[in-house]
């Protein structure tokens, strides 16, 4: 996707003509030099300066009304001909840059419209953002980071505008209006994303889209609970819920507080991360309470207990060493630092570590 905007007259043309803005200023300009070289000539015969301006303003609008005194020297003939050439010469240029500077957004305006259009028709395996809201507006620079194609769906004249000063590719349009959809390249995009603040537009969308591309990925946003199977009914394959998001975010928080530091101490694992969650994995940071349900068991025993949610890929010990590939009898110590690949809910995975141990029964009526 091109990173300039869409709406922009071509530069070669640009090139070619020049700013509308600069050629009006360039025939101003000339036409002042004219009025102020003429008057300063018919003053120089002898003429008073509002004659002579009077007589130069009639003669370069070809007015015609007739001289102020009577043209009857060979210098003031030369003087008025050199004016109605010039003068005549610079109004009419000037009144072509001012059409052009009339027209000049309309122009680019058609020939941006008629790009975008191309581009649009070229597209294919692209992805549909329905609504350039907060978390549509994230979308879009997530997507032109990674270089994927997408277009913009969006009806709000200011947020189309500053999708374009970003150089993406958007439609004026309604996201329910189907024709809006077609337009956008529904019968050949690989994914749509509805991530509009309400409800009942995004299953009315969702159900649209699949109507028109029942092979389509739809991504749908939903802010009530109770949201979530109408938009699967209505044809979503998933649903995102930015409430319930938020809160496991901050479950995460406070059970990996130690996952954000591991995580950006290099982009190599950033970038590790981001390829796991690809498969559905996520690499959290767990510490080992002193007394939590997995401390002192052996790393194969902790994995087991977990049900196979994670798996154990390093330990980092209190006193400094770390183990890469910990076998299954290494032990895990209060303190330790885990990292864990989890797949499933992982923000339920790993909090066994930071549960209670549980008593063991020794004996008949005795725990310890």
């Amino acid at each position: 996707m091109s990173s300039a905007p869409y709406y922009r007259i071509d530069e070669a043309a640009q090139g070619v003509f020049g700013s509308p803005v600069q050629n009006l200023v360039r025939a101003l300009a000339f036409v002042g030099v004219v009025y102020v070289l003429a008057t300063a000539g018919f003053v120089a015969a002898g003429w008073s300066v509002d004659d002579a301006f009077y007589m130069v303003t009639l003669t370069i609008f070809s007015v015609g009304y007739g001289e102020v005194h009577p043209i009857d020297t060979p210098w003031l003939r030369l003087l008025a001909m050199g004016t109605i050439i010039l003068g005549c010469t610079g109004m009419i240029v000037t009144t072509g840059a001012l059409v052009q500077v009339f027209a000049h957004y309309q122009i680019t305006r058609l020939l941006g419209i008629d790009r975008m259009h191309s581009e649009i028709e070229k597209l294919s395996g692209h992805t549909i953002i329905c609504g350039l809201v907060r978390i549509g507006n994230q979308l879009a620079k997530e997507l032109a980071a990674a270089k994927s194609p997408f277009v913009i769906l969006e009806r709000d004249p200011a947020k189309l505008a500053e999708a374009r000063a970003m150089g993406y590719l958007c439609l004026a349009g309604d996201a329910t209006d189907e024709d809006a959809l077609r337009e956008a390249g529904i019968a050949h995009a690989r994914v749509l994303a509805t991530v509009l603040p309400d409800d009942a537009k995004n299953v009315f969308i969702t159900l649209s889209a699949r109507n028109l591309n029942p092979m389509l990925e739809i991504i749908a946003r939903g802010e009530l609970p109770s949201t979530e199977g109408k938009l699967f009914h209505a044809g979503a394959d998933k649903v995102v819920l930015p409430t319930h998001i938020g809160a496991e975010r901050i479950a995460e928080m406070i059970l990996y507080p130690s996952t954000g530091q591991f995580a950006s101490d290099s982009e190599q694992m950033r970038e590790m991360k981001r390829r796991l969650r690809d498969y559905g994995l996520e690499v959290e940071v767990v510490t080992a309470a002193p007394k939590g349900a997995l401390t002192g068991c052996t790393v194969g025993e902790a994995e087991r207990l977990a049900g196979g949610t994670f798996f154990i890929i390093q330990l980092d010990r209190p006193d400094g060493p770390s183990i890469l590939h910990p076998g299954e009898t290494v032990e895990i110590i209060a303190g330790d630092q885990i990292v864990l690949v989890m797949r499933e809910s992982h923000v339920s995975a790993g909090a066994i570590f930071l549960a209670p141990k549980r008593p063991e029964r020794v004996g008949r009526g005795f725990t310890r």
